[in-house]
């Protein structure tokens, strides 16, 4: 699979024209980049302007190169309907959307938009203009029936095989298209969305990552609205098909022809290009690249990812011989602190965060804590341009026998991941984004492999939600509480709620997830406890306790960490002194049905989210933890899981059950911060 595409040749005419830079035309620049519908060149007639003028959109312009000295005394961007520029036009807000007087530009590219939904078509021309002298610095001219990029609908997809099927398909930008109501019945040998050079589909092209940037073959989709985004610097311009395309079978199962000379927007997204220095690299999401390479008994790993400062890449070998499990791998977890790189050697007994169970440490858990070594030699570890590059070492067959070998005679299969960090302690939470299917490398091939391709800059529309609404239990008539577990409900559930890491599963309390409950000092509460009875299950045992900490996971902390938190209730101490938790009862634990979990940020509320859920409960008695709030607790407590930190949320203790007793002691809490921040300022 070809990494670079040729540019086809109706791009080649395309970028001649630009090399003219003809007003009016779509150009690509000598670099193949392209920016929109060119206008031209600023005339320049004072304090140093120049620059070129596009148009993105038929509200917004693009300004290259621009350059002004900042000498004028009311100067602003300006436009209007007039047949010259003059007073009688309107500002044009800054690059940061201001009207502030313009500042000295030195060889900027920014965009501007026109103020009040405002359109090219409805301006004749563009200036730098001074209101106090009434001077043109520069100016350029829009061209009569001009016609600015949008957005352009063209064919749906062909209906060959697989009930492929969609409306038509609109080309949103240069990279960008949107597939609406696409169905696909999922059953594919190895279906990918493929993009190519050529009359027809063939086997000559490139994977695109699907909407949620993954390389995974294509899963189920049913009347659903998707969006791409094309991979690297690749646009519309230099592909001429898109389809869903099977690699094993070489299928072409439903495709579109993208036509020429589209006069659509360009994507302003930045391509940030890497220099790959290992000779075989695989892209195993469009956020995740890894690369490796064998040189006597040693392998070279490399980990590159668009990740945030607070989260961590992981790579390893599956724990199973015939699958990508996560159970029984052996994964190397890399992060950034501060200047500071890590490729720590981890084992997974569980899919859940390291802890004690039954005095033995499971789940994802160091090397070192198992009684193994760290076998990982970090080799080199840097942080660029939102890009974690991180790479070590380690010895194909390793002394540590917790550790597992590295094949060179064979295919292996592979676990990866990528998620948040608990930054109390820097271990990783549970996984967002891992494999949705098996990953099979052959480390030891002959031929380098090469599939990675050029990260582009975050684009936060394709994989960031607003978090559901946090939900209140604010009744002065309920008095128990039932608590079960239930998915943590992604980035827009528990992670978007808190803000903290999630482990995967939280508590549902009266159905709900990680609801604030308020209760009344001077009543007695109630909570049903089924949290798991089985203390030998490291990631479904979970008793409730309440504490003043808003971390949780009390059993897995230090004994000085511990001596810190009051805890409230749903602990006691054994005669040893050591803590046992109370609330303990048969486990209630609701399921995904059959749905990938990946796909829980499309819900737009937790209400609908929990209609696809299947709760299961064992036999047997709920735990039960009473607790009666007096005057020596604080406002602000939060009831956890005794095993795991990250499961619950807030309690507020009140003295007044009524919502203006809530605010009150709302109001109460922000100014007794805002008295603390004074004083500490003092």
């Amino acid at each position: 699979m070809a990494g670079v595409m040729r540019t086809r040749r109706t791009s080649v005419l395309v970028t001649f024209l630009g090399c003219l830079l003809l007003p009016g035309a779509y150009t690509q620049e000598d670099n193949g980049e392209y920016k929109g519908k060119y206008l031209g060149k600023l005339n320049p007639y004072h304090h140093q302007v120049s620059g070129d003028v596009w148009a993105v959109d038929q509200y917004t312009l693009l300004l290259t190169s621009f350059n002004y000295d900042g000498n004028g005394a009311d100067t602003f961007f300006w436009a209007g309907p007039s047949n010259r520029p003059g007073p009688q036009g309107f500002i044009v807000p800054d690059e940061w959307g201001k009207t502030n007087i313009l500042l000295r530009y030195f060889n900027k590219d920014f965009t501007l938009t026109l103020p009040d939904n405002k359109k090219i078509t409805d301006i004749k021309w563009f200036a730098v203009y001074d209101l106090s002298s009434q001077n043109t610095f520069g100016d350029v001219y829009i061209p009569e029936e001009f016609d600015p990029p949008a957005p352009q609908k063209i064919s749906q997809l062909s209906r060959r095989s697989h009930n492929i099927s969609s409306e038509s398909i609109v080309i949103l930008d240069s990279k960008t298209i949107s597939i609406p109501q696409f169905i696909y019945d999922g059953q594919g040998v190895d279906a990918h969305f493929w993009v190519g050079l050529g009359p027809q589909p063939s086997s000559k092209g490139q994977t695109v990552p699907d909407e949620y940037g993954y390389m995974d073959s294509l899963r189920a989709y049913n009347n659903e609205d998707i969006t791409l985004e094309l991979p690297g610097d690749m646009t519309v311009f230099n592909i001429d098909w898109l389809s869903v395309f099977d690699l094993k079978t070489k299928s072409n199962y439903g495709s579109v022809i993208i036509p020429d000379g589209l006069n659509v927007p360009p994507s302003l997204i930045k391509v940030i290009k890497q220099t790959q220095s290992l000779p075989n690299c695989v892209q195993m999401h469009k956020r995740y690249q890894v690369a490796w390479e064998i040189f006597g008994p040693q392998i070279t790993i490399q980990l590159a990812g668009q990740v945030d400062e607070d989260e961590y890449m992981a790579f390893g070998l599956s724990g199973a011989e015939d699958s990508s499990r996560m159970e029984g791998a052996d994964v190397a977890v890399a992060y950034m602190d501060g200047a500071r790189g890590y490729a720590t050697d981890y084992n997974i007994t569980a899919k859940a965060p390291c802890g004690r169970v039954l005095g033995q440490y499971k789940g994802v858990c160091r090397d070192e804590l198992l009684g193994g070594l760290d076998s990982n030699q970090l080799y080199t570890a840097v942080r660029e341009n939102g890009i974690n590059i991180i790479t070590y070492r380690r010895t194909l067959i390793s002394s540590d026998p917790g550790d597992k070998d590295f094949p060179t005679d064979k295919s292996v299969y592979v676990v990866w991941a990528l998620g948040r960090l608990d930054k109390t302690n820097n271990e990783p939470s549970f996984h967002d984004l891992y494999p949705r299917s098996d990953v099979v490398l052959e480390l030891g091939r002959k031929e380098p492999e090469n599939t990675c391709i050029d990260f582009t800059e975050s684009n936060d529309k394709f994989y960031q939600r607003e978090p559901w609404q946090k939900a209140e239990i604010f009744d002065r008539s309920v008095r128990t509480f039932r608590a079960t577990i239930g998915p943590s409900g992604g980035k827009r559930g528990y992670q978007g709620i808190t803000g903290a890491p999630s482990v995967g599963l939280a508590w549902y309390i009266e159905g709900t997830l990680i609801p604030e409950l308020y209760l009344r000092r001077g009543l007695t509460y109630s909570f049903r406890v089924h949290g798991g009875n089985n203390p030998h299950s490291a990631e479904l045992y979970h008793p409730l306790i309440i504490t003043d900490e808003p971390h949780g996971g009390y059993d897995t902390l230090s004994d000085l960490a511990q001596s810190k938190i009051r805890v409230l209730a749903g602990v006691e101490l054994t005669r040893r002194g050591r803590p046992r938790p109370t609330a303990v009862g048969p486990l209630c634990l609701s399921k995904h049905n059959g749905r990938d979990r990946r796909l829980d940020d499309n819900f737009p509320s937790f209400k609908k989210f929990n209609r696809t859920l299947v709760q299961t409960c064992e036999l047997g008695e709920a735990g039960t933890l009473v607790i009666s709030p007096n005057s020596t607790w604080p406002d602000l407590v939060y009831y956890h899981s005794f095993t795991q930190a990250n499961m619950g949320w807030k309690i507020h203790v009140v003295d007044s059950y009524t919502r203006n007793g809530a605010i009150a002691y709302e109001l109460s809490l922000l100014i007794a911060i805002a008295t603390t921040v004074f004083s500490r300022l003092l």
